[in-house]
């Protein structure tokens, strides 16, 4: 393995655990590297290997209470596993070697580190905490669950508790790794947990966890966020986006909500200047028979068409396949006002060559609807009655494009 560079992007820097993470050779991840902060959201598919990085953490960190075994080497059961973390104090732990023969090396002052599995807390049982790590925050997250009655729902609280608990202290020194923080909770109490990690964070601790809940994926925190995806032929692979930029956070604040936020978690999205398309394009997809929730396509409306080149350049920037959906809004002479031209250049600039489809001169000619008294109701009721055939040849094309972005997606994850 390539020694650690000697520079890194520029994003959060966490002041306690782990700066750096390599792996290779263990189990889906035959080589993988990233960077997380002091709170940091593995975002990803199932089987894509999220769980599997926080387990390497957890092999170097914890040992005793996670040996290397035989199916941890990566899918050809061959070759030597290698984890290599960089800690936040500038020393180095890893474990190399296989699973009969290998080292650990701990570093100079390896964090303790408390590991929250999904399938422990769906059952009855207790989640469990990492055997001989004896720290305050551990302690109390062994009394939440020891209070808590032992069952699923129960055992979401006690997460909450305990991570309340901790942050009201001001607890620190503490690796958590958990997957799913989501579990069992309502959207209330997950968006409640999501801050309560955050402070947690803040307080001398590390958080890396695992999840499919827009609710714990802040948009403009993206240097937290690392998004995780399996290939055929290279196994698991992590990618970690740039920050949004100063000028850009408070416009990405007022315009992302957690319906928005679900574009992280997509195959492809569809960016849409309005409620009008937002309500249309699904009846476009459904009449060529595709279902955009069962192909996890998410059709974003962005809130005009001014905002489509910040939703562009959030999805190129985390990598999420896109397309984008505006009107020419040329004149009736066929020309465009200066201002409509030079916003049309940007959203072409910033979605690339292929990723826009532009409706002449608008939606609602295009769709063949009359005046915009009431507009998206009429539209709305009135695809929910058409037939491929009657559907236009702009928005077909749109729903075939997203298609096509799924299926490369999962010919890619084969």
């Amino acid at each position: 393995m390539e020694a650690f560079p000697s520079a890194e992007p520029p994003r959060a820097r966490a002041s306690f655990g782990v700066t750096r993470l390599e792996v290779s050779g263990f189990r889906s991840a035959r080589s993988v590297a990233f960077s997380p902060g002091p709170l940091c959201a593995l975002v990803g598919e199932a089987n894509a290997g999220k769980s599997n990085l926080l387990a390497a953490i957890r092999a170097v960190l914890d040992p005793a209470t996670a040996p290397l075994t035989a199916p941890d080497l990566t899918t050809d059961g061959e070759g030597e596993v290698s984890i290599e973390l960089r800690l936040a104090d500038g020393s180095t732990a890893a474990l190399v070697g296989s699973p009969e023969r290998h080292v650990v090396t701990a570093g100079a002052n390896p964090p303790p580190v408390l590991f929250l599995p999904a399938e422990e807390r769906a059952g009855p049982a207790p989640a469990a905490w990492t055997a001989g790590t004896n720290t305050r925050a551990t302690r109390v997250f062994e009394r939440a669950f020891v209070r808590q009655a032992r069952t699923p729902g129960a055992q979401a609280l006690a997460v909450l508790e305990a991570v309340e608990s901790c942050s009201v202290r001001g607890l620190g020194g503490l690796l958590l790794l958990i997957e799913e923080p989501e579990l069992y909770l309502r959207p209330q109490a997950q968006r409640y947990l999501y801050r309560l990690l955050r402070e947690f964070s803040l307080a001398g601790n590390q958080v890396i966890y695992s999840t499919h809940s827009p609710a714990f994926l802040n948009v403009t925190r993206m240097e937290e966020l690392v998004f995780v995806e399996r290939l055929d032929g290279t196994g698991t692979r992590a990618l970690q986006p740039e920050p949004v930029s100063a000028d850009e956070d408070f416009r990405v604040v007022t315009e992302f909500d957690a319906t928005r936020s679900e574009l992280f978690l997509a195959r492809a999205v569809v960016l849409v200047e309005g409620l009008t398309e937002k309500l249309v394009l699904p009846y476009v997809f459904s009449a060529l028979g595709y279902d955009v929730d069962r192909e996890a396509i998410s059709i974003v409306e962005c809130g005009g068409k001014p905002n489509l080149p910040l939703f562009a350049h959030i999805c190129r920037a985390t990598g999420v396949p896109f397309l984008v959906v505006h009107d020419s809004d040329a004149k009736a002479s066929g020309r465009l006002a200066p201002a409509e031209r030079a916003l049309n250049a940007l959203i072409a600039e910033t979605a690339g060559e292929g990723g826009v489809v532009v409706l002449d001169p608008d939606f609602e000619a295009v769709a063949g609807l009359r005046g915009h008294r009431r507009k998206p109701e009429r539209a709305w009721r009135e695809f929910a009655e058409r037939d491929a055939a009657d559907m236009p040849g702009e928005l077909v094309a749109v729903a075939e494009r997203a298609i096509s972005f799924v299926r490369a997606h999962a010919r890619a994850d084969r």
